[in-house]
């Protein structure tokens, strides 16, 4: 086995000498070459060895640095997700089912980005030249600065964007690059994560940002390896339904803003317009109030946001009652309906429950429990709820009813959307006076009782 190379270097200036001596022939210092100690003992070829590198800049927690800067769009709604605008040196992954909007909303997002003064560049490695064209045409973008590629090879690609200096870099998609380095498909967990890594050191090394546009797995993941989504700083999600006109940007991960913020945009003939007050788009369509019918008032990162919550309840035909659910978690409905029948005595064995957030939104906030309750209850006793008010709490397993946070905001964008009265759990900071008759619950049997008359 050969012996470990012994080193030794200077505590004053740090500089390294194969053997020992009294005196530094560097900085002139007397005793302070030290031997150095290897940095790992690992097997030869696997661990550090003795090789030293430089040390790294350390700072205090009290220190200040100045806010990364911000570049604005224009685009209120992407800027929001995005923490308040685009920061240099930013690495964004966004993802999304196929024709949902991706290539769109950035081909609008390049070409604000572009007017504002940024080089901006559009790589597509899945259309040509021409099909880009007709879309910045039909978008009526075809006079924006923005310069245009269509190649996959990440070899010329990194050599023109390293020429050329630009300010934003729009790759789409990454499962479309390939590396010559890496012996696999383009689109394989190899090849998706040596792009990945190759852009994203671009643009920490050449201070760009970059967008990427990450296709997205059956279950709604980006696909390819999560290590993917370490990598960037932000990932967003493009939601929506192929039979709503809303689409919804979700942040999930922003090293630079508020997490699970969303920004509204709906689809029409000329591309994605904004929507600067998604709770009343999506209580647009509200008619008269019917049973199974609910409001529930939600909060989407910062945002209030309005939603109707709609339950159907009609005798099933099977051995097996039916539960189904769009836009709300199937395994949370099934937890209500479990405490209502514990904690209330209100069966729903032999019901097929159908349950549905309108609009096309996804709700994730437990805060949703009790309007769900209430949507649940009005279908079964066919008894509608009155149009102005709102509902939302959270309910445990033992039918206790929680306070949620951000109470004053919720009732702030009922009352602002024209609604009268609210139920929310007691203990909640509703603040000042809203104009809105509050309706205080302790429990789920306490609410039963009250608002339907049964205990």
């Amino acid at each position: 086995m050969a012996r470990p190379i012994t080193t030794f270097s200077c505590s004053e200036c740090g500089a390294s000498f194969p053997k020992w001596s009294g005196r530094c022939e560097a900085c002139g210092a007397w005793n302070s070459i030290t031997e150095d100690v290897p940095l790992s003992t690992g097997p030869k070829g696997k661990g550090l060895g003795s090789m030293r590198g430089q040390k790294v800049a350390l700072t205090d927690l009290s220190a200040r640095e100045t806010p990364p800067p911000r570049t604005s769009s224009g685009l209120d709604e992407l800027d929001r997700v995005l923490g308040g605008g685009l920061v240099p040196a930013s690495a964004v992954l966004v993802g999304g089912d196929p024709g949902i909007g991706k290539s769109t909303l950035l081909l609008q997002a390049a070409s604000a980005f572009a007017n504002k003064g940024l080089k901006t560049f559009y790589i597509s490695g899945e259309e040509a030249s021409a099909q880009v064209r007709m879309r910045a045409a039909r978008l009526g973008l075809e006079n924006a600065p923005v310069k245009l590629g269509a190649d996959t090879a990440l070899r010329d690609i990194l050599t023109t964007l390293d020429d050329e200096r630009p300010d934003l870099v729009i790759i789409d998609s990454i499962q479309t690059m390939w590396s010559d380095t890496v012996d696999s498909a383009p689109g394989s967990v190899s090849q998706v994560r040596a792009a990945a890594h190759e852009l994203t050191t671009f643009a920490k090394r050449r201070g760009a940002a970059v967008i990427l546009v990450g296709h997205v797995t059956k279950e709604g993941q980006i696909a390819g390896p999560r290590v993917v989504e370490h990598m960037v700083d932000t990932v967003l999600y493009f939601e929506g339904e192929r039979g709503h006109q809303f689409r919804i940007l979700r942040a999930v991960k922003n090293r630079f803003g508020p997490a699970d913020e969303i920004g509204v945009f709906e689809m029409t003939g000329g591309g994605l317009s904004e929507v600067s007050n998604p709770s009343a788009l999506f209580m647009g369509e509200r008619g008269q109030p019917s049973p199974g019918s609910v409001v529930f008032a939600g909060i989407e990162g910062t945002r209030p946001v309005l939603v109707e919550i709609q339950a159907l309840v009609a005798p099933s035909p099977h051995s097996q009652a039916r539960r189904s659910t769009v836009g709300w978690d199937g395994g949370r409905l099934a937890t209500i309906l479990a405490v209502l029948e514990a904690r209330c005595g209100i069966p729903f064995a032999g019901l097929d429950v159908y349950l549905n957030v309108a609009g096309g939104m996804k709700v994730s906030e437990p805060a949703a429990d009790l309007a769900v309750a209430a949507a649940l209850l009005s279908a079964r006793e066919d008894s509608a709820l009155p149009a102005d008010c709102v509902v939302f709490g959270e309910i445990s397993l033992s039918g206790a009813l929680r306070p949620v946070g951000q109470t004053e905001n919720r009732l702030k964008e009922a009352a602002k959307l024209g609604f009268s009265s609210a139920i929310a759990p007691a203990g909640g900071k509703p603040g000042g006076d809203q104009g809105l008759r509050l309706m205080q619950m302790s429990d789920l049997t306490s609410f039963v009782g009250e608002v339907f008359g049964a205990g």
